[in-house]
């Protein structure tokens, strides 16, 4: 199989190396284990920083990162013999459907790989990558393993021995086994990776690692960015639904000619009170801002319709193409629907403002349901 990491430089490997090795080496602010602490956050945030591939693991998404065309999914956990089920994919926007399968298992493993392997076609669309990989972090006694292996599509065709044992349900296809856990909505991948590792690191593990930290007196803040984040709908908040001729059915709208394409993600008006500088918005149209998309595109946004309430790419077609086109899957004249965000499980984007960079917000999708929390906890 393809790796990621064997075509990195080889400045960018010992980078990263030797950045894990050192985090890693406070492993006894967290723990009093000899086996290595690395939280998962961190390692996406180093993994990223050192390789300069593109951070989407806050977004909803199969992938933690990008870079060159290939879509990654970040993983670290014990070694133990180096076979081991880890979760991949959680599947709660659709208990409903599964628990009408009722006791028949079979069908309950297809309908996991069909919407799997729907997940990762739209997340190849959404990030315009063509492959796919799982880079894998291991902990061992005083090291770290570093391996690669497949993320691939579930071969329905191929899969086999479909097996119930205390309420998780095991399947193989002709690559991989999986598990799916009934009880938690959440489908697990053996990872087999004795064979796979490309790297070992050994870590020196700090024996008081608070020593460093009382001398750590003076930060150097000049290259640092900050970030605030908000969360917008991709549907009517007044109805509940994407209306028929605005947001992404904008094209839909009656009055002057417009393009197959022609969108916007609404801004719900709470969100320039309570956020007044989020935007910059002033009762009027606020100048272009680029935008950072999943796919790694920039790409210019402005604010404007009546109120602010719609956020649109300049020109407006843009955002339209890639959203209804690459994302959506929709054809020129087809309607979405609030039930189609709910089948992609998607129903908002997460928007970033970021100082100290090259572009000014980036743009996430996130699952089902997360702007009504995000309303529920901000608005007042």
């Amino acid at each position: 199989m393809m790796t990621f990491y064997n075509k990195q430089t080889t400045e960018q490997k010992e980078f990263y190396e030797n950045l894990l090795s050192s985090l890693a080496s406070l492993s006894k602010l967290f723990s009093s284990s000899d086996t290595p602490y690395l939280h998962y956050r961190a390692h996406e945030i180093l993994f990223c920083y050192a390789f300069g591939a593109n951070n989407i693991s806050r977004g909803d998404v199969s992938f933690d990162a990008t870079k060159d065309g290939v879509g990654i999914g970040l993983k670290t956990f014990l070694h133990g013999n180096g076979n081991t089920f880890q979760k991949i994919a959680e599947f709660n926007s659709v208990s409903d459907e599964i628990r009408e399968l009722g006791s028949n298992h079979n069908d309950i493993a297809h309908f996991i790989a069909d919407k799997r392997n729907e997940r990762l076609t739209d997340t190849l669309s959404i990030t315009s990558t063509k492959e796919m990989l799982y880079h894998v972090i291991t902990r061992n006694n005083q090291s770290l393993n570093i391996a690669e292996c497949r993320m691939s599509f579930v071969e329905k065709a191929r899969i086999k021995k479909v097996t119930l044992k205390k309420n998780n349900i095991y399947f193989k296809d002709s690559l991989h086994e999986y598990n799916f856990s009934l009880a938690k909505n959440t489908l697990y991948k053996k990872f087999d990776i004795s064979e796979n590792i490309l790297h070992s690191i050994d870590v020196n593990i700090m024996g008081n690692p608070f020593q460093l930290l009382e001398n750590l007196s003076v930060f150097d803040t000049k290259e640092s960015t900050k970030t605030m984040e908000i969360i917008l709908p991709l549907y009517s908040t007044s109805t509940g639904d994407v209306g028929r001729s605005s947001g992404l059915n904008q094209w839909n709208a009656s009055g002057r000619e417009r393009h197959q394409d022609e969108v916007y993600i609404p801004i719900p008006s709470w969100i320039h009170n309570q956020f007044p500088d989020f935007f910059n918005y002033k009762g009027k149209t606020t100048p272009s801002f680029m935008v950072k998309l999943p796919n790694t595109d920039l790409v210019p946004f402005k604010v404007c319709q009546s109120g602010g309430k719609a956020l649109m790419s300049n020109p407006n077609r843009l955002l339209g193409h890639w959203l209804l086109r690459d994302v959506l899957k929709l054809q020129a004249g087809q309607l979405a629907t609030r039930q189609l965000l709910r089948q992609k499980d998607i129903d908002s984007v997460l928007v970033t403002k970021v100082e100290g960079k090259e572009y000014d917000y980036e743009l996430d999708f996130l699952k089902y349901g997360s702007y009504e929390k995000f309303e529920e906890s901000h608005k007042e």
